[in-house]
């Protein structure tokens, strides 16, 4: 851990209390709030501010026991056995100097000639008073009347918000928090500071919280510390046994219907927990239920239940619930994770279905232990196959291709042999790059497989493959064909809106996607979460691709409903969606956390295919914000993920190839890429993608792309080819209307990095011109849109940052002298001959007046030198 626990800054509460120990027309403020929750820390941090004598008094169980026990320090005749003297003696001590602050800490604990005595002083106002009373606690008549009699505030603290805990856990861990891991604390620990404090350090010592990739990420279970443990303990101690029973049986089954758990523990004993404070009764579906008021009490009532107890117990629960219907996942999955650990006997295929239930919610841990146990169990193929999906999903081929190794194709009838083909061959394919295997379990269900809608299973996955294969119209072919047929398999529609999803936009057919988003959204019953949050990412996507980046925002952010790190992958994809339009919108910072947090999360012991939309995106936003080392860096762990498994993606590959080189100021080279990326995509079909690329040529200086970009708007759905065409069409032109009539334009769109770019293109013109105003004007826009874009240096940019009369080319030379290289090796890096390069510096010297080559370098870049590539 870098950091300490540190009181995190509450200034709306700090300031409450404040103005009530001295403005405010009362005597004081009682802070009322769960154990843990700061109500101390905050009352002695306000009056360690104060100018008064404060004295405090903490009271104890013990102290509790002695009369006047909390104010013992403060009596001069400790021996004295006469109440009213003593009562005199603490009093006049209390009180003695310029109206003091008393403070008391848990007044709850307060024995009664103490609490007379607070009551005494609140009336007189020989005092302020802060006082801390823990809720739900049983209090003194006289402590209660101090706010019931208006002689004091009452002030209810509550638990952090889960900002405030991300903030306080990053400080103390000294480095950024997975999202997914913030939203799982936050719930766990409720706000509380003290729980959240134990939850982490407690998680750091078991391993159970570990920094991947920079960025610190919770998996597992969670450990309770034993000094919460304790703490919460103490709590249930006090409880009665009849009450201890029905924690002991909500622990086991929570949320606990209520009609039920009454039936199970009686009517007294429910009431009994409620009326502790140790329970709630809310609305759930269909009904009542009783909760936890504190998620970690469940923890610590099952930590001290041992195994026997719990069978039986959870047998106790699974007999009551036999005969009532299982219509929804959540009750599925409860009843079979009870059944697993019960005395009765398991249905697997119960088993079955639940495992089934969590793979399609993106809890793959769940999943993976519904399943496993399906298949001790003989749950067979169908057990297997689940087992070997939840296994792939998180990273573990191996493990997963073991599951499914045992079983012989040819013993299998069609149907058998497309629950073990589907997933064998995603595993030859995704997670081992095996075209040719793949290729040879394709073609044994394509001969064996007769029936039409098992058919249309297997051409849904060829169509994935041709996806990624790059084989851009034979998949969008088979995709429409599977999503057309009345009778295709829920598992062929989602893989083939997947297929869809990954293929159209690029193909420049993101409208066409739309209904194929709306058909899926409206399936209620998904058999993958995480192809589902592909087919959401596609949708993105799509979005981005027609310029309705407003509307691909949304559908980004509309969060999946993750509540656990089991969802991690499902999770991660959405960051990846998130990442893709703050990239197009120019929030490169926001960019660059998402995507970063969606890597870590994806961190396995095999590289997932899915982090590679991911690498480029980011390599692409740290080169737009001129770090070149860090989008190097990414690149290189981006060429993991290489082959026909991941062809689909190498057009992007290159443009962010461009981008690197462009952030390195290597402009001609950033060209070629670009222009190389277009190329590709043109061969294979995304033309969507080809139009981006050229644009990005275009944004690089490139004047020859203007016609190519004009035919493709009749093959690329939405707005967005004709306003790259026209930005082409501008940079060709050698006026200064057309850039920036298109910058405005760039801006309307979202487009915040092009329309930065349009302006900045149309200074070197102005100043061509003569037109110094106009220049000026141009500059501060460029550079007011380079702000809002996270402070972007692109090389039109950096042009304007610096403005020098010196070429494109003549700039990357002197970057290329200025990290030290030789005429020679700069000739080699360009692919030009050393007396070009000689020309270029002889010219830039003339015109900057250098004296020689490092001179001009000084003058080109006179802070840091670029770094090297």
């Amino acid at each position: 851990m870098g950091g300490s626990w540190r009181l995190l800054e509450r200034p709306v509460e700090y300031d409450t209390v404040h103005s009530a120990l001295t403005t405010s027309a009362a005597g004081g403020i009682v802070l009322v709030g769960a154990a843990g929750v700061g109500k101390t820390t905050l009352a002695r941090t306000v009056t360690a501010d104060l100018d008064a004598p404060v004295r405090w008094a903490a009271c104890t169980e013990s102290s509790r026991a002695i009369p006047l026990g909390a104010f013992a320090p403060w009596i001069r005749d400790p021996a004295s056995r006469d109440p009213l003297a003593l009562l005199s003696s603490a009093r006049e001590n209390l009180i003695a100097g310029a109206r003091p602050v008393v403070g008391v800490d848990d007044a709850h604990l307060l024995d009664q000639l103490s609490a007379t005595l607070l009551h005494q002083i609140a009336v007189e106002g020989s005092a302020r008073i802060v006082a801390t009373v823990r809720a739900g606690e049983p209090l003194p008549g006289a402590v209660l009347s101090l706010w019931k009699d208006g002689y004091l505030e009452r002030y209810e603290l509550a638990p952090l918000a889960e900002r405030q805990c991300v903030e306080l856990v990053e400080a103390v861990l000294s480095g950024p928090l997975e999202g997914l891991s913030a939203d799982v604390m936050w719930e766990r620990s409720a706000g509380n500071p003290l729980y959240l404090r134990n939850m982490v350090e407690a998680a750091l010592a078991t391993g159970g919280l570990s920094r991947v990739d920079g960025i610190w990420q919770l998996r597992g279970p969670a450990a309770v510390p034993s000094g919460l443990a304790e703490l919460l303990h103490e709590r249930l101690a006090r409880a009665e046994q009849p009450v201890r029973d029905v924690l002991t049986m909500l622990a086991l089954h929570e949320p606990f219907d209520l009609e039920l758990l009454v039936d199970l523990e009686g009517e007294e004993a429910v009431d009994a927990a409620e009326l502790a404070g140790l329970i709630t009764i809310g609305p759930d579906t269909g009904g009542e239920a009783a909760r936890f008021t504190h998620p970690l009490l469940g923890e610590v009532v099952r930590s001290r239940l041992g195994r026997v107890s719990a069978r039986r117990r959870r047998g106790r629960i699974v007999a009551a619930l036999r005969d009532h219907p299982l219509d929804t996942a959540a009750e599925r999955i409860r009843m079979a994770q009870l059944c697993v650990d019960s005395d009765q006997p398991v249905d697997t295929g119960l088993l079955i279905a639940a495992a089934k239930d969590a793979v399609a919610l993106s809890d793959l841990p769940l999943g993976e232990k519904l399943a496993r146990a399906a298949r001790d169990r003989g749950g067979g193929l169908p057990a297997a196959e689940l087992l070997s999906r939840a296994l792939l999903w998180q990273g573990h081929p191996r493990a997963a291709y073991a599951e499914l190794a045992g079983f012989d194709p040819a013993q299998l009838d069609e149907f058998e042999l497309l629950i073990w083909g589907l997933p064998v061959a995603s595993l030859r394919f995704w997670a081992y790059g095996d075209a040719a295997g793949c290729r040879a379990v394709l073609t044994l269900m394509t001969d064996r497989v007769e029936h039409p809608a098992l058919r249309l299973a297997v051409d849904a996955i060829q169509a994935m493959v041709a996806v990624h294969e790059n084989r851009i119209d034979d998949g969008i072919t088979l995709a429409e064909h599977v999503l057309a047929q009345p009778n295709s398999p829920r598992q062929a529609v989602d893989f083939a809106a997947f297929a869809a999803g990954l293929a159209m936009p690029p193909a420049g057919r993101g409208l066409d996607f739309a209904p194929i988003a709306v058909r899926c959204r409206a399936t209620r019953k998904p058999t993958d979460g995480i192809i589902r949050a592909m087919i959401r990412y596609g949708e993105v996507l799509a979005l981005i691709s027609v310029g309705n980046l407003d509307a691909a925002e949304r559908r980004a952010c509309e969060s999946g409903q993750f509540a656990t790190s089991g969802q991690f992958a499902g999770w991660a994809i959405e960051k990846i969606s998130v990442g893709a339009v703050a990239v197009c919108r120019g929030r490169l910072r926001d960019a660059v956390r998402a995507l970063e947090q969606a890597l870590a999360a994806l961190a396995a012991e095999s590289a997932l295919p899915w982090q590679l939309p991911a690498q480029l995106l980011l390599a692409r936003a740290y080169a737009t914000l001129g770090d070149v080392a860090s989008a190097e860096q990414i690149l290189v762990a981006a060429d993991r993920h290489s082959g026909s498994h991941t062809a689909v993606h190498e057009p992007h590959r290159l443009l962010a190839r461009a981008w690197v080189a462009a952030a390195d100021h290597n402009c001609y080279t950033a060209v070629e890429f670009a222009r190389a990326a277009a190329d590709l995509a043109h061969r294979s079909g995304q033309y969507g993608f080809e139009a981006e690329a050229l644009h990005h040529a275009a944004r690089f200086g490139d004047r020859t792309v203007a016609a190519r970009l004009d035919a493709l708007r009749t093959r690329v759905q939405g707005p967005l080819a004709g306003l790259y065409a026209r930005h082409a069409a501008a940079v060709a032109e050698p006026g200064t209307r057309g850039l920036a009539a298109v910058s405005l334009e760039l801006e309307h769109a979202g487009l915040l990095p092009a329309a930065a770019d349009a302006a900045a293109q149309a200074v070197p013109r102005h100043d061509h011109a003569g037109q110094r105003r106009l220049s000026a004007e141009a500059t501060a826009r460029a550079l007011r849109l380079a702000a809002r874009c996270d402070g972007a240096t692109t090389p039109a940019l950096v042009a304007v940052a610096r403005p020098l009369p010196i070429t494109a080319r003549e700039r990357e030379i002197t970057a290329l002298i200025a990290r030290g290289l030789t005429n020679r090796e700069i000739a080699e890096r360009l692919v030009v001959s050393t007396r070009t390069v000689e020309g270029h510096i002889y010219r830039a010297c003339g015109k900057l007046d250098a004296t020689d080559r490092e001179h001009l370098a000084a003058l080109v870049w006179p802070h840091d030198p670029p770094e090297l590539g």
